[in-house]
This record gives C-alpha cells, sequence and structure tokens, in this order.
C-alpha cells in the first residue's frame, strides 16, 4: 500500500524511491499525475548522478507551457 497526503492543492503527494546504477536506493517526493503517460519527470542532472543511461533519441510532449523536448533517461524507481 502507498501512503501519501494532499498538499495545500490538493495535489497528492507519496514517497517513491529512485534506484541508482549502483543499487542504491534515494527516497524522493512525488506527485501522482491522474493523467501517466508511463514516465517520470526528472532534471537531466539527477539523472545523471543516479547513473542512469540517456537514449539517443529525444521525445517531444506537451506540457503547461505547450510543446517541449525531452531527454530519454533508462533508470528505475521503487513504489
Amino acid at each position: 500500500m502507498i501512503f501519501g497526503e494532499f498538499n495545500n492543492k490538493g495535489e497528492l503527494i507519496f514517497e517513491i524511491g529512485l534506484i541508482a546504477a549502483d543499487g542504491d536506493i534515494i527516497p524522493v517526493q512525488a506527485l501522482l499525475d491522474t493523467g501517466f503517460t508511463g514516465t517520470l519527470a526528472i532534471d537531466n542532472q539527477d539523472a545523471l548522478s543516479l547513473g542512469w543511461l540517456r537514449q539517443s533519441q529525444r521525445e517531444e510532449m506537451q506540457t503547461a507551457r505547450g510543446e517541449a523536448q525531452f531527454n530519454l533517461y533508462q533508470g528505475a524507481i521503487l513504489l
């Protein structure tokens, strides 16, 4: 079972673990996205510090500010 709480905007926040390439698990707070696309948004420097491998292609996705290009990384999380 996943435990979380609602913030002052009514968004559901819960903890996940980012799994680094060396197996370390780094706990972080995540926001539940009911329009889940199968991806996790994460800063490039965070993905690199976890040792996640960057894939060669980029993907265009719709954001609140319009369409944007995203780098894709291969990584794992723990729910």
